[in-house]
């Protein structure tokens, strides 16, 4: 199976004597679930922008097929003067979005709603819905149960799980039991 994430001897640093990232390497491939720990402003997020090349890495090489993102802060992921149904339209078709509705428990008539309009919670399963919908092969997910409730957590990364068949995730977060429980690998940085 061919990977749907390759970073190679990737280097980079906001200052170019202190390198966040110095000949890092990672693959991915479809049905794995790898996680990105550690402590906050160690550069966790920084990769994921360098992954979707909003930065440029200093040296290296990144490859990625298809991918979507789920960032930490739902609000700003969101337009706040637009319906999420409006916003998730924009980028994805709705197709099979009842499921997605059931498997992340959010009802249809939240989607009507602008984001503020709903909790943090629920506006980060509508960003993880709307990132689904998008087919990726590649999923990132940047800290994306952070604003649930441990109940809710393990019904989201459940339900990212039974999706694996069709994609890859790669994970960030800051709680390494997370990781445990979840990813078939873990990298500490």
């Amino acid at each position: 199976m061919s990977n749907v994430l390759e970073v190679k001897n990737l280097s980079f640093g906001y200052i170019k004597d202190l390198l966040l990232f110095d000949n890092f390497s990672i693959s991915l491939k479809k049905g794995e679930i790898k996680a990105i720990v550690g402590a906050s402003g160690i550069g966790k997020s920084t990769l994921f922008e360098l992954i979707l090349k909003n930065l440029k890495a200093f040296s290296g090489d990144i490859k990625t097929s298809r991918s979507s993102q789920v960032f930490q802060d739902p609000y700003s992921s969101f337009h706040p003067s637009y319906s999420l149904l409006n916003q998730i339209e924009d980028v994805a078709s709705t197709k099979g979005i009842d499921t997605y509705l059931q498997d992340f428990n959010l009802e249809y008539e939240l989607l009507l709603k602008l984001p503020h309009e709903l909790s943090g919670g629920q506006l980060q399963r509508a960003s993880i819905i709307r990132a689904m919908l998008m087919n990726p092969d590649l999923l990132l997910l940047d800290e994306p149960t952070s604003a649930l409730d441990n109940v809710i957590q393990l019904e989201v990364m459940s339900s990212l799980i039974s999706n694996l068949n069709n994609m890859g995730m790669l994970l960030i977060t800051h709680d390494l039991d997370l990781a445990k429980w979840c990813a078939d690998e873990i990298i500490l940085i």
